[in-house]
């Protein structure tokens, strides 16, 4: 019953759709839909809202999730909502939508552990989009590695019914080292940072060797 639904609502939406284009190219409307920055924020939100709505009268369909926060995030790009003094948050705006549709697929059904890792990198991505073009390259790369560090950190730490992924520590480790060392790198310490470094680790391995070994 929910799939015939969905295929009502859809098929209703498109002859919809169809009528309006036709009354523009007839010039039978008022306005030119075309260039109405309201009704296709009306169009595709009222779309994002059918594919949720596909979504909550079955959760097994949780694919809807992605079209219907997709449609969403349109809806709120071009209908002009954003002030236009913000246009730099357009991208970061429509690229976290996107991002919060994976959220809601784990959170609502926690088998689809996989959904974090979009999640976490498109959440990223819209951080870095709405940040100011000011900052240096290296505080851009840096915050996405640790993004991604966390994002990794999260399949590591969240439940899932197959266990914990402890695979998942590996990339979280690297990706949060190579962030913090193009944080450090920006903050021009990275100068400091390698030669402690190299100082710690000559001196860990002069300290194993001069340790006394157990058994002989």
């Amino acid at each position: 019953m929910g799939r015939q639904w969905f295929r009502i609502l859809v098929s209703l939406f498109l002859i919809g759709l169809g009528v309006l284009f036709l009354l523009n190219n007839l010039n039978l409307l008022p306005w030119s839909i075309i260039s109405e920055q309201i009704f296709w924020g009306a169009a595709f939100g009222l779309g994002g809202l059918i594919f949720l709505g596909v979504f909550l009268s079955n959760r097994e369909n949780w694919w809807a999730v992605i079209p219907g926060f997709v449609l969403l995030g349109l809806a709120i790009i071009v209908s002009g909502i954003i002030p236009p003094g913000f246009g730099d948050l357009e991208g970061g705006v429509f690229l976290g939508m996107i991002g919060l549709s994976f959220w809601v697929i784990y959170f609502t059904h926690r088998e689809q552990w996989w959904a974090v890792i979009p999640g976490g990198v498109l959440v990223t991505l819209a951080a870095i989009a709405t940040m100011p073009n000011s900052l240096e390259g290296l505080v851009t790369g840096g915050i996405f590695f640790l993004g991604l560090a966390l994002t990794f950190g999260l399949v590591y730490l969240l439940p899932t019914p197959d266990g914990r992924m402890y695979w998942a520590a590996w990339p979280a480790g690297i990706l949060g080292a190579m962030g913090v060392l193009l944080l450090l790198g920006a903050g021009d310490l990275i100068r400091f940072v390698w030669p402690v470094a190299l100082i710690l680790f000559g001196g860990l391995m002069v300290w194993r060797a001069l340790r006394p070994r157990q058994g002989l």
